[in-house]
């Protein structure tokens, strides 16, 4: 039976014409999401780039679908789970425009630093307005890079290229690699905030980043810092942008990606101080060329019988390993996120250990769900597929331990994680018969918690009062405690609480209830 392939979004011809050589390819462009939906039960494979957005209702009704491909790197516009729930195998092309969108980033900070655009505009509209253009040079500026995969690696050596100094921040990348490239590498992000002229963010778009650079943020950097953005829309809070550039904090914006895309009316927009682009970042006809050929190779190959190069999400496993593991699946995401809530300072090394039954099958699916929810806190577009590999370029050492024997529960899985001024345990198993996650140990304390959306986790001194006080803490602040759970080393000793809350609590929350409570060592920790 001929395959069926459409193609919804814009794709150089070369990419076509590789397609319908092999299989019957249909090019609707400009579909709305009912449309969509109406016809993609006929296909076998679709080809799309950042314009169509394949939600988990329109996934569902792809009942032929064998592979989505998206020509380009991110997929957040892809859902991954309904897509490996159904068996789609999702590709993408991870390194097919990493030097297109370095080559912007560094365009658009020679473009601010010398305000280019304004200038271009004002002659063009009859003024000679010389003296009202007065640039800065960026020969010996510090340029700060928060995340430092691929792209931001590029943008670094770009960026010494023209004379700058260069400061990254990337908690899992190793010291060796920074020092490999000869960048300084900065331990939190306010150290890199203290040094930096120029701010440029090559971060994913996740849980964990969305709103990530917020006023509050804005204001810990230096005053008169400019801020670029070529990575994700929504990272950056536009209205906190456009407030602390009007205050005066920050001293312009260059921004390629927006909160709500397409975008033509943001708060940004009215400040002469920002320079803005459409998401141009790929947009280079090498780019868009290398994404298709990439993605074309890899769905002709899969659609034949083979296997893509750059799958990004489950690999696959035999059905009975399947079986006897996807009920574990819950509970590594929830530690791996609870990790990366609770760990502090820059992470070396992780040991993740199966105890009981589950040690009897191939755990390494669970391995990289732990690993991933682990890195994706800063870390780029981090999957099941290519964790182990970012986790060894980045120095991150992994160990893997079976037993197959565990005191007290009939399954086990504890994470043992280490930094170079920190460490820290936590254990979690299922129970009942719709195998309930629960977290059982932080370090030496002994907990039972289920996880929740939002959660609270504080250590004190164990000495009588100190419940009634977080509880009047939260209280004042309107936040309802669903449960709580204690866990103590000894009488009269330390203690660890987990609170599974009603509400987020805001950074602002969270500083009143230090100021209310006399609590300070607290993490708020949202799944």
């Amino acid at each position: 039976m001929d395959k069926k392939v459409i193609v919804t979004d814009k794709l150089t011809e070369d990419t076509v014409k590789m397609l319908k050589k092999q299989f019957t390819v249909d090019v609707k462009l400009g579909l709305t999401p009912e449309q969509l939906k109406e016809i993609i039960g006929e296909y076998n494979a679709i080809v799309i780039r950042s314009g169509t957005k394949l939600t988990s209702d329109i996934i569902e009704k792809a009942d032929k679908m064998e592979i989505i491909g998206r020509a380009g790197i991110g997929v957040d516009n892809v859902d991954l789970d309904t897509a490996t729930k159904k068996g789609i195998v999702v590709v993408n092309a991870p390194a097919s425009n990493s030097v297109t969108v370095a080559e912007h980033t560094i365009g658009l900070l020679i473009a601010i630093a010398r305000n280019i655009p304004p200038a271009n505009a004002s002659l063009k509209s009859g003024k000679w307005e010389k003296s009202k253009f007065k640039g800065i040079e960026i020969e010996g500026k510090t340029l700060g890079i928060v995340g430092f995969g691929q792209i931001g690696s590029l943008v670094a050596k770009k960026a010494r290229g023209l004379g700058m100094k260069v400061i990254a921040f990337d908690p899992f990348v190793s010291e060796e690699r920074f020092n490999q490239l000869g960048i300084k590498k900065a331990n939190k992000l306010e150290d890199l905030y203290k040094v930096s002229n120029f701010i440029t963010i090559h971060l994913p778009k996740n849980k964990n980043t969305i709103g990530m650079f917020n006023k509050e943020e804005f204001y810990k950097m230096k005053k008169g810092t400019i801020i670029l953005n070529v990575a994700r829309g929504g990272i950056i809070l536009e209205k906190d942008l456009a407030e602390a550039i009007k205050e005066g904090q920050i001293g312009g914006a260059a921004i390629d990606v927006y909160e709500s895309e397409p975008c033509t009316n943001s708060p940004i927009f009215d400040l002469d101080e920002v320079i803005c682009t459409p998401h141009l970042g790929a947009s280079t006809k090498e780019a868009q060329n290398r994404a298709g050929t990439i993605i074309a190779d890899q769905v002709i190959s899969f659609l034949k019988g083979g296997s893509p190069a750059f799958p990004v999400n489950a690999p696959s496993v035999r059905e009975e390993v399947m079986e006897a593991i996807s009920p574990y699946f819950e509970l590594c995401d929830y530690m791996g996120s609870l990790f990366a809530g609770l760990f502090e300072g820059n992470l070396e090394s992780v040991k993740i250990i199966f105890s009981g039954n589950v040690a009897d099958y191939d755990v390494s699916l669970l391995k990289s769900r732990i690993l991933v929810k682990i890195l994706q806190k800063y870390s780029r577009d981090v999957n099941i597929v290519n964790v182990n590999l970012i986790a060894r370029e980045n120095g991150l050492e992994i160990e893997e331990v079976k037993s197959g024997k565990s005191s007290n529960y009939l399954n086990l899985i504890t994470l043992e994680g280490k930094g170079k001024d920190n460490d820290l345990t936590i254990s979690g198993t299922i129970t009942g018969k719709n195998n309930k996650p629960r977290f059982i140990g932080i370090d030496e304390f002994e907990l039972d918690m289920v996880p929740s959306e939002y959660m609270a986790f504080i250590r004190y001194e164990d000495i009588p009062g100190q419940i009634g006080k977080i509880g009047t803490a939260f209280g004042k602040l309107n936040v309802n405690i669903a449960a709580m759970h204690v866990g103590r080393k000894k009488m009269s000793g330390d203690a660890v609480m987990g609170l599974n809350l009603d509400a987020e609590v805001t950074p602002e929350m969270l500083a009143e209830f230090k100021k209310i409570s006399g609590f300070k060592n607290i993490k708020i920790v949202n799944l």
